[in-house]
Formats: C-alpha cells, structure tokens, sequence
C-alpha cells in the first residue's frame, strides 16, 4: 500500500425530505446565489419550485445560469463566471446531475482566478481559491458530489480534461432518492455503468496489500450488480434507488482510492471520444465494455 493523505470536507446530507437542509447551509456562505442547473428537468420534476421556495425562506438573491450541457462547455462556464463577478455571488448552488455539479465546481474556482479558467484546467495555473459550492443531485452516477473532480470541454480545440483542486469539493451536497424517480431508463442505466467503471478503474491496480480497498470495491459492485435489474423494472422504488444513489457517492470519493493508485484508461479513452462526438459519459463506457 502506497502512503497517502485523506482529505474531504464536503458535508453529505443524504436521505428522503432533506432539500430543507438549505435553509440552515446557505446562510453560512451569504445571501447572494448562482443557480446553476441543466435544461429544465427540473422545472419539470418540481425541483427547482422547491429550491426556489427555500431560497425565499432564507431572503436569498438569486441570479441563474440555466442550460447546463451533458458534457459541460467552456462557454459555459465563462458565463457562469462572469455571472459571479457581476452580481457578487456568495454561493454557487448546483442543482442536477454531473455534469451541472462538474460546471458548478469550475464556475466557483473560476470566479476566483484572474485569467482563462481552461488555463486551470488543462493544468497551466494552479488555483488559489474559490467560491462555496453547494449542490442537489438529481442522477446516481458520478460522485462529483463528494469529490473534487470536475470534467469540462473545450469545444473550440475538441478537448475534455478531468481536472482536480482542494477548491472544488462542495460545501455541501443533498441527496434525496426521490430526485432520481424521474430520471430516463438509458440514462439511469448509464449512470449504474458509470460507477461500476469508476470501481473497476479502481479495483485494476499495481500495489500491493489493499484487501480492505479491494473488499470495498467489490461489496459496491456485488450490490450495483444485484440491484440494477431491479431498478430498470421498479423505478420509483425508493430503496433501490437509495442503494443506487449511495453506491454512486461511495464509487468515486477517494475512499477506494487510498493508499493506491488505479487505472483510469477508460475514462481518459472516454474523454477523447465525447470531446469530438458529445455522447454521453454513461453511454460511451458501455460501448467500450461491448465492445472490449
């Protein structure tokens, strides 16, 4: 086992009526707020009047930044950041899937960074702060919730890069089962292929003396593997879909990732790919697991 240092500050506020949350972690951050969100599946759900209310409750200033892409874009995210700077947000609250969680988190370290946040990015610049970000996830699969990762493309020059910073973690994430009822069937099941990849690029490694890493590893994937098909025919079934939910968190918040170093090809094959043809994150390592 390699020697490592953990570290995560983001509060997880998980389980069913818990969007109130807002109300008491907002505050701590200030009154200005970016909504930032995707391309109205949550005006549809509902969602966004809920958040909207609590933001009410607390007398909360909030500007938007609707349109959020499945591969989140560069443009986007100059926009998000001049939003900022503008209306002097306090807070940049994310709400959706994610890819609106991974434009969250570069909006807020953009806000506080002098030049091109792509700079930061493709590992040019090195930032030096960032702005609270606090998220509502309405999709298992990523667990940009509880890390700092965040993946962007760059349409101009056909990129997408995964980047990291202590800056990007949220501040606080909310995760209510109850949000992902109403997310598509394929884009369910993209997002269980997601998480299943993001253990195996895990579980695939070189060092030596992880059985507890491994032990993991394989307890998320015995239960992804158990409660997918169940999922696919019992969508609002809130267990399941809390199992799912949890399992995507714990797939990808460096607690499998202590003390070795995983493999990650997929992914950065995936990254290629999706930077020129703009598929779905899910749907492309699928492809690669027919097709391998």
């Amino acid at each position: 086992m390699r020697s490592f240092q953990f570290y995560n500050p983001t509060r997880l506020i998980f389980g069913k009526g818990q969007l109130q949350a807002l109300q008491t972690e907002v505050p701590k951050y200030g009154k200005r707020i970016l909504l930032v969100y995707g391309g109205g599946s949550i005006k549809r759900s509902g969602l966004y009047d809920q958040v909207i209310s609590q933001l009410n409750e607390i007398g909360a200033e909030v500007t938007e930044l609707a349109g959020v892409e499945p591969n989140p874009r560069l443009s986007t995210v100059h926009k998000g950041v001049e939003l900022c700077r503008t209306h002097d947000i306090d807070l940049v609250l994310a709400v959706g899937g994610g890819s609106v969680l991974d434009c969250g988190k570069a909006i807020a370290v953009g806000a506080k960074y002098e030049g091109d946040m792509w700079d930061v990015v493709v590992r040019e610049a090195t930032p030096e702060g960032g702005l609270p970000l606090g998220t509502i996830l309405t999709m298992a699969a990523t667990g940009s919730e509880m890390n700092n990762g965040s993946v962007i493309t760059n349409q101009d020059t056909q990129e997408k890069w995964a980047w990291f910073s202590e800056y990007s973690f949220p501040a606080f994430s909310i995760l209510d089962p109850e949000y992902t009822y109403t997310v598509p069937l394929d884009q369910t099941v993209y997002g269980m292929v997601d998480m299943m990849s993001h253990v195996f690029e895990h579980y695939f490694h070189l060092d030596t003396n992880t059985p507890v890493q491994l032990g993991f590893c394989e307890t998320i994937l015995r239960t992804v593997i158990d409660t997918a098909p169940r999922l696919i025919k019992d969508p609002e079934n809130y267990e399941l879909r809390e199992t799912i939910l949890y399992c995507g968190t714990m797939a990808l918040n460096d607690v499998l990732n202590m003390g070795l170093a995983g493999d990650w090809a997929s992914h950065n094959i995936e990254h290629a790919v999706s930077a020129v043809y703009d598929i779905p994150h899910g749907e492309a390592l699928r492809s690669f697991s027919h097709t391998g």
